[in-house]
């Protein structure tokens, strides 16, 4: 059955127009019932067990963590905002802040994240009064509707208009840049052409660059507890999120320790000829990843490479040496595959992260394992990235985790350095239009002297 753009569009408007003025309480009441119906164990579960079946990708039991990790997280994280009527006041300034929605939202959704992320982004965009239609990747439809049919469930139950939340059935190219010219904000979560396409929609627009995380391990740790962190960061749902570890870089005091810890968790170190094999494998033209590769296990990767591995290794690990083009090695790689490089100097490290975010996900994200403050600041200081982890799994620590301070979201903001207009992750903020109301107060002059003393002390006027 054809879809029908211009309908779901004029769903979205009446049903974003019921609740445009709504009072705070009754929107969190429409937040917490969409999110209880689309977080609740029989949902979580069957979410999870689609997702996994209908895009072959990744691991059921993790699909189902991150899902309802990330929605309860989430939930949390929205808990006690105040996102309707005057959210800020300055008596000072004589400044009053009043929270308006932007409208009807056109939010593009990956393959690698079919539930969590739609249900994270809906749940923001229902605080803020808005409505979204979903455009999702095609192999991950069905994931994306039966989230989004939970959800309006819960919407019903309250009395709540459910066209808030709409999803294209029958997803394809031509319709999503339909759907991104009509709408009033596009969120686009994916690879670089969907990002692309969307800054080009003329339509405003939040998206996000790769990921390719660079991750230091220095010789003040425990070596065997940050290799176990990276290990996880770099398994999790078979690798399929953006923030997994692609590269360590490892002090070569504890360089071989640090490989023993990864071995002892299933860790495969390819020799030159694998490695080779792997490459040809992961990019067979070259250039481009294979879609095949994304999000399988080690043991399927390493059979359509040729390469014989023991049958309890769970990543694959192979020698750096050469960072960017020269070594495709270097960049994301989507799947269990993790790059090591050695490093004898602190600032030696910090240059290999440089280079290698330069060549792929710049913007995106960087980890470093250390008890030292002062290469905590340095890292952050020069690596042109928004966020990093210290002493954290990437996978978990940089969408938001339990254990640290990130905003909980799945859609995660680049910078300029990715192409993005935001370096943060994207929330419920991000959705709002604000109206400043300014009153007059007592003149503030500018004071000549403490503006330009200094300055004429050392050049006169």
């Amino acid at each position: 059955m054809a879809v029908n753009l211009q309908e779901m569009m004029k769903k979205a408007r009446d049903a974003q127009a019921i609740i445009a003025y709504w009072p705070q309480e009754k929107v969190d009441e429409m937040v917490a019932a969409a999110g209880w119906e689309v977080v609740k164990d029989e949902s979580a579960i069957a979410c999870a067990k689609l997702a996994a079946e209908e895009t072959a990708i990744g691991v059921y039991e993790d699909k189902l963590l991150k899902h309802k990790k990330k929605i309860l997280g989430g939930l949390r994280d929205l808990d006690g905002l105040k996102t309707c009527g005057v959210i800020e006041e300055d008596t000072g300034k004589g400044l009053i802040k009043i929270a308006k929605p932007v409208g009807v939202i056109g939010a593009l959704t990956p393959v690698t994240n079919p539930t969590s992320t739609p249900a994270g982004n809906a749940l923001n965009i229902l605080k803020t009064r808005n409505a979204v239609i979903f455009a999702p990747h095609p192999r991950a439809k069905r994931s994306a509707k039966l989230t989004i049919d939970f959800m309006r469930k819960g919407l019903e139950k309250i009395g709540a208009p459910v066209d808030l939340l709409q999803v294209i059935e029958e997803p394809f190219l031509e319709l999503t840049n339909e759907l991104m010219r009509e709408v009033d904000l596009v969120l686009a979560t994916g690879g670089g052409p969907m990002v692309k396409a969307a800054y080009s929609s003329g339509t405003p627009a939040y998206g996000v660059g790769p990921g390719n995380a660079a991750v230091i391990i220095d010789e003040t740790v425990d070596t065997r507890e940050a290799a176990k962190k990276v290990f996880l960061g770099k398994t999790f749902d078979n690798a399929t999120s953006c923030s997994s570890e692609n590269n360590v870089i490892i002090q070569e005091s504890v360089f071989d320790e640090a490989l023993t810890a990864f071995k002892s968790h299933g860790g495969y170190l390819c020799n030159t000829e694998e490695k080779a094999r792997l490459e040809k494998t992961i990019w067979p033209d070259g250039k481009h990843l294979n879609k095949e590769i994304v999000g399988q296990p080690a043991g399927r990767i390493a059979g359509m490479a040729g390469i014989k591995i023991p049958g309890e290794t769970t990543f694959l690990l192979v020698p750096g040496y050469i960072t960017g083009a020269g070594d495709l090695f270097s960049g994301e790689k989507l799947s269990v595959v993790l790059t090591v490089w050695k490093y004898e100097e602190f600032p030696e490290a910090i240059e290999k992260v440089l280079k290698i975010t330069a060549y792929n996900g710049l913007g995106h994200s960087a980890g470093i394992h250390t008890t030292r403050e002062d290469r905590i600041l340095e890292l952050g200081e020069k690596a042109k990235v928004s966020r990093i982890m210290v002493n954290q799994s990437m996978s978990f620590g940089n969408s938001g985790n339990y254990d640290n301070g990130m905003p909980i979201s799945l859609t995660l903001g680049c910078g300029t350095w990715g192409g993005n207009i935001t370096s943060e992750n994207i929330t419920w903020k991000h959705f709002l239009n604000v109206t400043w109301i300014s009153k007059p107060i007592s003149p503030v002059v500018p004071d000549a002297e403490k503006i330009f003393g200094a300055y004429w002390k050392k050049f006169g006027k």
